[in-house]
């Protein structure tokens, strides 16, 4: 039942408007902006990090003010409703240097509004068998 209730929603041109919002947490503009941030991030947002270490949201938004940005790369994008103000979305992202983590967000609609409530990155081990 899942699958088709997921092929359904990417139907429906829902991919489109989260690659979107997960592009602007990327967009280095957006995040030179706190006021735009803390549009996105939902007020209990947790991020378990590529590097396995967990993040609030005031540390989130501490962390990335005045960061350098990087340019990075999503493929496999997918959208997965899990319920009619929630949605589940994955990725790969490839960074700078080649490195690349499967990332996984959880979008909830608040006020109106989607904000991102949960985000977790794991490493992807490249060919050598190393982790990135």
């Amino acid at each position: 039942m899942r699958a088709a209730i997921s092929s359904a929603f990417r139907g429906s041109g829902a991919t489109k408007q989260f690659h979107e919002l997960e592009l602007a947490l990327l967009d280095p503009e957006v995040r030179g902006t706190p006021g735009e941030m803390e549009q996105l991030l939902h007020d209990e947002f947790i991020e378990l990090g590529s590097s396995g270490n967990l993040y609030g949201r005031a540390e989130m938004l501490s962390m990335i003010n005045g960061e350098e940005s990087a340019k990075v790369v999503i493929r496999d994008f997918e959208t997965h409703k899990v319920g009619p103000d929630s949605v589940l979305v994955t990725y790969r992202s490839i960074g700078q240097g080649g490195n690349e983590a499967r990332r996984s967000s959880l979008w909830v609609r608040d006020d109106g509004r989607w904000k991102i409530r949960f985000h977790q990155g794991t490493r992807i081990a490249n060919s050598w068998g190393r982790v990135s």
